[in-house]
């Protein structure tokens, strides 16, 4: 139940404990324009006395206010011993809230104090400059427009405080709900530095793979937690990787300007029973803080086998590689580089095939359609472009200019979509037959990483600097956001999100630069059923 902030009889008179939060608005603000804030003064003498009145109506206040605690501390007492079908947990973070919007509206009803004495003093000043009798009706009009700007401002931070208080509430509740569809089952430690991409094999074995700042690259066991194998082969930060449609081959791009393809063999260990991450108790599952936390301490080397020679290696950039993936079939691969170009690569000959050139700056990443011959490029020159190699006599290219900002990622969808991300922070939709505007634009507050769609639901996972990951659907509906606080979730800006709808224990990966990738379950017939 709502506590009720302390205030004199005078200005809101007999506020109840079941008092409404409009009601006590609109009299509040009442209040602050009527009988509780003077407009005029008919003499200094007069003024004086009501300000002597303010002064000791402010000692009243000071001592009502510790007896009032006294009494408010008791009835928390007995609201939390009274029985309730609310989680204990759950109830004592609403009463946490309750008690947020109560300390906001004894703060701006002091304030409102502080304007009334405002308004005295303009008074007084207007009265010994002799405005008082010939000049009264111009001092009357300009207190009382004063007081009219005064009362619209404390009216409009009382309506921005009750939507800020509100929308905390909001979203506990939204967290809650979200801690049931969407579960932390998973984490993934071993990288020295932060990385920026990961990948799920397309056939068996089924592993995880990461690409990290600390030069390697790293494939896990999804069930264990385990790492597999190491590859050292680059000499610069690993900025992505992809697995070969069905062969055991791994694509890495680096910061060393090549990239790299690489062969491997897993054995999966035995898979051991999964905790529940997610019941495990929090403080605040609700973290509205940009601060960033400490990364995820290795203790100790990591012991699993290395890979350090690339079967093929692939060199024509003339600077750092951000990007590769492999086209449908397997046989090409593209590579995007900060350069400003892509490469498309023979992967049997190593040999360049084309150099797709036009974007006037860096490419930040690239993909390849999953079952045509299409490529989409994105680039720090606000647009993405399509390219299309159906046709082996005509390679058409499409330039998309949606965005203000750089582009970080696009993706094609199994349909006919393209899907975009920005720091511009907004991810757009696109249909492929009608590429002139997007026919969905989701708004965020924070730059959006590398994205992900969902295969058969079409979801889009959205990776955020600000720690979050977000989901949406394909008209822009927010879905949920996974749980995120001191104890559980990324504790620095999240670089990149993976589905992988067909695994039972983890169908969504993402990553970030505090050293750790996380295996989601999102129960998504559960989440669509919230829509």
């Amino acid at each position: 139940m709502l506590r009720n902030p302390v205030f004199p009889t005078h200005s809101l008179c007999g506020f109840q404990p079941a008092f409404s939060i409009v009601t006590f608005l609109s009299r509040l603000v009442t209040s602050a324009s009527d009988g509780g804030m003077p407009v005029e003064s008919g003499s200094s003498s007069a003024a004086r006395q009501v300000k002597q009145k303010r002064k000791s109506h402010s000692l009243s206040i000071r001592r009502t206010n510790s007896t009032e605690q006294d009494r408010l501390g008791l009835q928390r007492d007995i609201l939390e011993g009274q029985d309730s079908k609310l989680p204990p947990s759950l109830r004592s973070n609403l009463l946490d809230l309750f008690s947020q919007i109560e300390r906001e509206f004894e703060n701006l009803y002091l304030e409102n104090i502080e304007l009334r004495r405002e308004i005295e003093t303009l008074n007084e000043r207007l009265a010994a400059e002799g405005h008082t009798f010939d000049g009264a009706d111009l001092a009357k009009g300009a207190l009382k427009t004063k007081a009219s700007h005064s009362t619209s401002q404390l009216s409009q931070k009382l309506k921005t405080t009750y939507k800020a208080s509100t929308s905390k509430i909001v979203s506990s509740f939204k967290a809650t709900a979200a801690r049931a569809v969407c579960q932390l089952v998973k984490e993934y430690v071993g990288h020295r530095d932060g990385i920026w991409d990961l990948s799920v094999t397309r056939n068996q074995p089924v592993v995880l793979g990461t690409a990290s700042a600390d030069h390697t690259a790293m494939l896990w066991s999804i069930e264990t937690g385990k790492c597999l194998l190491r590859y050292t082969g680059h000499q610069g930060s690993v900025n992505s990787i992809k697995f070969h449609p069905t062969e055991q081959m791994a694509l890495t791009a680096s910061g060393d300007q090549t990239a790299h393809i690489w062969r491997y063999m897993v054995q999966l260990p035995t898979p051991q029973p999964v905790a529940d991450v997610s019941q495990t108790p929090c403080e605040d599952d609700v973290d509205f803080s940009d601060k960033d936390e400490p990364d995820c301490e290795v203790e100790g080397p990591i012991d699993c086998p290395s890979i350090r020679v690339a079967t093929t290696t692939l060199r024509s950039h003339q600077g750092v590689v951000i990007a590769a993936d492999w086209l449908v079939g397997g046989r090409q691969v593209v590579t995007a580089s900060w350069d400003r170009s892509a490469n498309l690569y023979d992967v049997e000959t190593s040999e360049l095939v084309h150099s797709l050139t036009g974007h006037d700056q860096e490419l930040t990443h690239c993909c390849t359609h999953p079952t045509q011959r299409l490529v989409v490029t994105s680039s720090r020159d606000t647009t993405f472009r399509l390219w299309d190699f159906r046709d082996p006599s005509i390679h058409s290219v499409n330039v998309f200019q949606g965005h203000t900002d750089t582009v970080t990622s696009a993706v094609f969808t199994v349909g006919d979509n393209v899907v975009s991300g920005s720091d511009d922070r907004t991810v757009k939709v696109w249909d492929l037959k009608n590429m002139r505007s997007p026919i969905a634009t989701i708004r965020t507050d924070s730059a959006v990483n590398r994205i992900s769609v969902s295969v058969n639901q079409k979801i889009i996972a959205l990776p955020h600097d600000n720690r979050q990951v977000r989901l949406f659907d394909m008209s822009g509906v927010r879905l949920a956001r996974l749980p995120r606080s001191n104890r559980q979730g990324h504790r620095r800006m999240v670089c990149c999100s993976i589905w992988c709808e067909d695994n039972s224990t983890c169908n969504l990966f993402t990553c970030g630069f505090d050293r750790q990738a996380i295996g989601w379950n999102i129960n998504i017939p559960a989440l669509l059923q919230e829509k």
